[in-house]
């Protein structure tokens, strides 16, 4: 192939790859193999000095495509041209004094302020023109929504999630292909979310990095002086160190030996001249400023052989690839796998068992298979899905192909539906993981919610089943029985019916009395009728109940169920007609479930967010700033802590 037609296809693999990561969140191919192809390109462009139209070495990014507004910058935000060579970084320095940061890993984010308040924050986008996210930012756990200065303030920063908060919302998502890849991603679609209570949930912190105006501010000329300032102005700013020719080299060593306990995703630092002027003056070309010059890890690759390619399905269809190698030691860790994505990813490694591969880590944190040093193409792609044998078939989606079971009923999309029915406030057994209901499912122990309260069929195959035993059985079994004696509530609430949830499902069966029949067969004139459910609701049950299919599952779990009979809440319903709202932790109670329970069971309700309809907040720091608290002081709801209620569970009066 000739350098021409070399560059068009690097040119052309390049920007797919980046349009997938920057507009989708999506990876095509991992950052080490991105890095070597983008040096190839530019190597090329320099020996022939062809640059081709839409070259990415021309370009900052793409342009973004969900509904959010769109926002100019006020000036371009270019990329920093790279080097994995320490010795080039103190070269670039030279004499002159620099400051060492972190190169944060996140998304790019630019706030304005104006009179000590935030006016907007926008993504970086395409450099030029990014989306208009300050409804997000105000919710982001550490950006200060006022400021002691009054002038006009541009900060730009990363939006980040750190490691831990990455790691416990993956631990919540049950199902192993919906967790997320890397916090980078994560934060990506938590920041660019239409509904901003997402994001809060998330724990999205900026980090500021680059002072772009404040007029009227002496900064007597020095980088660190601004980052000083931006920390008075109660930004958390990205750490930062002082060097020179002959300490940079040290502190790169000492950057390098905290990346394993860093809080957030870095995937090296970033070198910014001290002197603010000199590095102005130095000017830009069409993509790098000049004052500044980026330092990317030199990746530990570690080679070893694909033993495996492992298929997992999922309840949405979506069937991913994870390569199993031959187990090596990466950044002080042993790995043995690795996510391969998508089909696309797959195909473009040219995967093939046996295969010698070269592994890392991105950001030294995540394992990733930067080449094959073999590319076999030897590996087939799954004609049917692992799991209910259907034929597969692949999508394209925007140029990401992946893989998908065709049959709708496959019981690995039933898998969240069984997660949910064992879970605490369904069923509540005990033992259950999704690992081992994703084997009873695979090796046809359980099709349908019934079969869970019938294993012994299979006592002898789950003793014998890798991590079982006869103590593990008998326990299991122990816990499936206990839950086989059961309420009318948990099991409504166990079905899984879109919309009800344990409150909704409290107030169905109360409104019945407990009546079976009436509480299966109940029409959406008597649903709505009762003070909680609206229509969307009544519609989603009726659907769901009078389904044929649902009608023989549900036969199925009373024929091997022990409902326990319904007894009205002996307590006297105080709260009839009053609506609560829980935040901020409880002292007096385990935990805020069992708060909820109180109340519901004197006939109160509880919801997740304060409305108009909310007649108390129970916030134990009453005088806080929190949404919540500035909700009900908006909508003049009284705020109580938990002594104020239990002087109402008692009759007393509360302090409001």
């Amino acid at each position: 192939m000739d350098q021409r037609k070399r560059m068009q296809t690097l040119v052309d693999q390049l920007n797919e790859a980046a349009k997938a990561y920057y507009s989708t969140s999506q990876e095509l191919m991992s950052n080490y193999e991105y890095d070597a192809l983008y040096d190839e390109l530019e190597r090329l462009e320099k020996e022939t000095g062809v640059v081709l139209s839409n070259s990415p070495t021309q370009r900052v990014g793409y342009e973004v495509v969900s509904e959010l507004p769109k926002e100019t910058h006020a000036s371009p935000m270019l990329s920093l041209d790279k080097t994995k060579d320490p010795d080039a970084l103190r070269e670039w320095l030279g004499v002159y004094e620099g400051l060492l940061s972190w190169k944060l890993d996140g998304l790019t984010i630019v706030l304005t302020y104006t009179n000590g308040s935030l006016e907007k924050a926008v993504t970086r986008g395409n450099g030029e023109v990014g989306e208009l996210i300050t409804n997000n930012a105000r919710v982001f756990d550490n950006i200060p929504l006022k400021i002691p200065y009054q002038g006009t303030l541009v900060v730009r920063g990363e939006a980040l999630i750190t490691y831990a908060d990455f790691e416990k919302i993956n631990a919540s998502i049950e199902l192993e292909s919906e967790k997320y890849k890397n916090p980078r991603n994560l934060c990506s679609g938590s920041v660019r979310q239409l509904n901003n209570r997402i994001t809060k949930d998330r724990h999205v912190r900026f980090v500021a990095f680059a002072l772009v105006q404040a007029n009227d501010v002496d900064f007597h000329n020095s980088r660190k002086a601004q980052f000083d300032w931006l920390e008075e102005q109660g930004f958390e700013v990205v750490a930062h160190r002082l060097v020179n020719a002959q300490t940079i080299i040290s502190e790169i060593e000492n950057y390098a030996n905290q990346i394993a306990t860093f809080a957030y995703p870095s995937d090296g630092l970033v070198l910014t001249y001290e002197d603010i002027a000199y590095g102005e003056s130095l000017g830009r070309t069409a993509k790098f400023p000049r004052d500044a010059i980026a330092f990317k890890w030199q990746d530990e690759t570690k080679e070893t052989r694909i033993k495996e390619v492992e298929w997992s399905a999922s309840r949405t269809g979506l069937i991913n690839p994870v390569a199993i190698f031959e187990p090596v030691e990466l950044e002080g860790t042993t790995v043995s796998r690795a996510s391969l994505h998508n089909v696309s990813v797959l195909e473009n490694l040219h995967i093939g068992i046996g295969d010698r591969v070269r592994v890392y880590k991105a950001n030294m944190i995540i394992p990733q298979i930067a080449e094959n040093l073999d590319q076999s193409d030897r590996l087939e792609i799954p004609k049917e899905c692992p799991v209910c044998h259907a034929p597969t078939e692949i999508v394209d989606d925007h140029g990401i192909r992946t893989l998908y079971c065709t049959n709708p009923n496959c019981l690995a999309k039933h898998l969240k539906s069984f997660t949910h029915f064992v879970s605490r406030d369904a069923m509540n057994v005990d033992g259950l993981s999704e690992a081992t209901l994703e084997k009873f499912i695979d090796l046809g122990y359980i099709q349908e919610f019934a079969d869970l309260f019938n294993l012994e069929r299979y006592r002898l195959r789950i003793e014998n089943m890798e991590g079982f035993g006869k103590k593990s059985y008998m326990n299991l079994v122990a816990s499936i029985e206990k839950a086989r004696h059961t309420t009318l509530v948990r099991l409504i609430y166990a079905l899984g019916i879109p919309n009800i949830g344990l409150a909704n499902a409290k107030l169905i069966v109360k409104h019945f009395k407990g009546d079976i029949e009436k509480v299966l067969s109940a029409n959406a004139a008597s649903l709505i009728s009762i003070d909680g459910i609206g229509e969307i609701m009544a519609d989603a049950y009726v659907r769901y109940m009078s389904d044929p299919e649902h009608q023989k599952i549900i036969a199925h779990l009373l024929a091997v169920l022990d409902i326990e009979p319904y007894t009205e809440s002996s307590e006297e319903a105080i709260f009839e007609g009053k609506t609560f709202c829980i935040t901020g932790s409880v002292n007096h109670y385990k935990n805020r479930n069992e708060l909820k329970a109180v109340i519901e069971e004197r006939g109160g309700k509880v919801t997740g967010s304060v409305t108009s309809k909310t007649h108390y907040l129970i916030n134990n720091d009453t005088t806080s700033n929190s949404s919540k608290n500035r909700k009900a002081k908006e909508l003049q709801i009284p705020i109580i802590s938990e002594e104020d209620f239990i002087r109402m569970l008692e009759g007393g009066e509360t302090n409001v």
